[in-house]
């Protein structure tokens, strides 16, 4: 069963098996990645409330992974809601990831690690327009500022 964070639904996460999320994941939703969750929601999303004992295991464990500033209630929530389910947590969070596999709970992240190309960018002229393949402060010609472009 995949535990899906606020994440899954922005990104369109998309998979054949089991789905839950917490309901404060709704919360943090806007737009289309609410609709997705209201979608899953009504074709048979697993809504679940993790304990509290739970819950303040996920804290314990983050307070001791450094994490715990930084997690939300929500995101300490989906750790503990995995945790109980047996489940892969579905998150792009770097601390959620620490504090789950501190936990033993599997995780998948959602966007692709890295880049998908190099680019060696080119830098315009806002002024005259001009081109140049290095950043310099300003425009050697007629002193307006540059502007980074895509070459392609």
């Amino acid at each position: 069963m995949y535990v899906l964070d606020s994440s899954a639904f922005i990104h369109d996460f998309h998979t054949t098996e089991q789905t839950a999320t917490i309901p404060l994941v709704r919360d943090e939703l806007e737009d289309e990645s609410a609709y997705r969750y209201d979608a899953m929601e009504g074709s048979g999303m697993h809504i679940h409330i993790p304990n509290e004992d739970t819950t303040e295991k996920v804290r314990r464990a983050a307070r001791e992974s450094g994490d715990l500033e930084v997690l939300s209630d929500t995101d300490v929530r989906l750790v503990a809601a995995s945790f109980e389910l047996d489940g892969t947590l579905v998150t792009d969070d770097y601390a959620m990831q620490n504090v789950a596999e501190k936990l033993n709970v599997e995780v998948e992240a959602i966007a692709r690690d890295g880049i998908d190309e190099q680019r060696h960018w080119q830098f315009q002229c806002q002024g005259c327009g001009r081109e140049f393949d290095e950043e310099k402060d300003r425009c050697p010609i007629c002193g307006s500022a540059l502007a980074r472009k895509n070459p392609n």
